[in-house]
């Protein structure tokens, strides 16, 4: 069996879909049942994994002038999909796989991986633009692949019903969380979040970019209504990109630390992220909807009890280990952010069993889900 694999998001900082990318493209690298695994990055293929790097100056200001320009975009969004099909086109004995939905025309034998549905069934979440962009290029994609593979059953069965597609043609491979994330001690933990201004066990986080999906409107409601001495003694730490449509997000931010209880702490660095997940007393995601839910996974990984919404992929991930609720339940959050702060003996429980849960999910596993899905081509 020969492949080759898009190597595209796999850059620096390596964000979900990058994390995801590289992960898969390293196992896969080792497995017995490919023939010849090759890369293909841009419009160029070679027989190496890219190296999450920073882009340069000159290919930043490169990019940022092609998004300024109209022509250049038109022009950049009619040749970059000519040029990867025509590199393909050296290889027609080869499967395609693109780990991040779009496929070039006439590629030949190929799979996409479909992460989520957002654009389709919370369009309200995403900018306009990106939208009807996504929306159009997901179905061509749709059209062209062979097969299609899914980071959860969730995302399966979404996929399945909402385009009427046969079920040998949509397969799941499941994520895992990076070795990364693990239980630290306490010692390199505050290593390295002091720096940041906090203390080891003393703080509640989120991860995720600052966008309307993940539901931190609803997060932030929740937590101030628990008591003052519990948030100023456990304050709520967020971690992420600002995203889009986060204006009046962050006014509450900064209203929130004048009055002690929260800490946005912007992009965390990848080097740092897992301290600052092992360090916390626990993990707050009432996400409104989720293809897979990676952030709840680092964190059952790295030993610290979940709070999340009961909405879309996140039970699957969750199991039984976690507290969970309606996404918009601002009371019944706020009763398990509290429980998860102060009630010991469901703490440990929920901690011995998130790591028995996240030691269900590997990389290996996920290959050998995807290598199945390549043998249906």
């Amino acid at each position: 069996m020969k492949v080759i694999f898009g190597t595209d998001p796999i850059k620096n900082p390596l964000t979900g879909i990058g994390r995801y990318a590289y992960e898969l493209a390293n196992c896969l690298s080792v497995s017995p049942e490919i023939s010849e695994l090759l890369f293909l990055h841009g419009r160029k293929i070679s027989r190496h994994i890219p190296e999450a790097k920073g882009s340069n100056f000159t290919s930043q200001g490169l990019r940022q002038m092609v998004q300024r320009s109209k022509l250049a975009s038109k022009l950049y969004g009619v040749s970059a999909p000519l040029l990867k099909s025509f590199a393909l086109k050296k290889y027609p004995d080869a499967i395609y796989h693109s780990p991040n939905f779009y496929l070039p025309p006439k590629t030949g034998p190929s799979v996409a991986t479909f992460h989520d549905l957002s654009v389709f069934t919370w369009a309200q979440c995403h900018p306009a633009g990106r939208v009807r962009f996504m929306q159009k290029e997901i179905i061509l994609s749709m059209k062209r692949a062979d097969i299609l593979i899914t980071d959860s059953d969730f995302t399966r069965h979404e996929v399945i019903e909402y385009f009427n597609l046969p079920t040998n043609k949509v397969f799941s491979a499941k994520l895992a969380s990076s070795g990364e994330f693990y239980p630290r001690d306490s010692e390199s933990i505050a290593s390295v979040v002091t720096k940041l201004g906090l203390q080891p066990g003393k703080y509640c986080l989120f991860t995720g970019s600052i966008e309307p999906r993940k539901n931190i409107e609803t997060l932030l409601s929740a937590y101030e209504r628990l008591p003052h001495v519990i948030r100023q003694a456990f304050p709520l730490v967020i971690s992420g990109f600002k995203g889009w449509r986060s204006e009046l997000l962050h006014t509450r931010f900064e209203k929130a630390e004048r009055e002690g209880w929260l800490r946005y702490l912007g992009y965390t660095k990848s080097t740092e992220l897992p301290y600052l997940f092992a360090g916390a007393a626990s993990f707050l995601f009432p996400s409104l909807y989720e293809g897979f839910g990676l952030p709840v996974l680092e964190a059952m990984a790295s030993g610290v009890p979940v709070v999340c919404s009961n909405s879309s992929s996140l039970p699957e991930v969750v199991g039984d280990s976690a507290l969970t609720c309606a996404a918009l339940d601002v009371e019944t959050l706020t009763l398990l952010i509290q429980k998860s702060i102060e009630d010991n003996t469901w703490r440990e429980l929920a901690i011995q069993k998130g790591l028995i849960q996240a030691k269900t999910f590997s990389w290996q596993r996920c290959a050998a889900e995807t290598i199945h899905a390549y043998k249906q081509v």
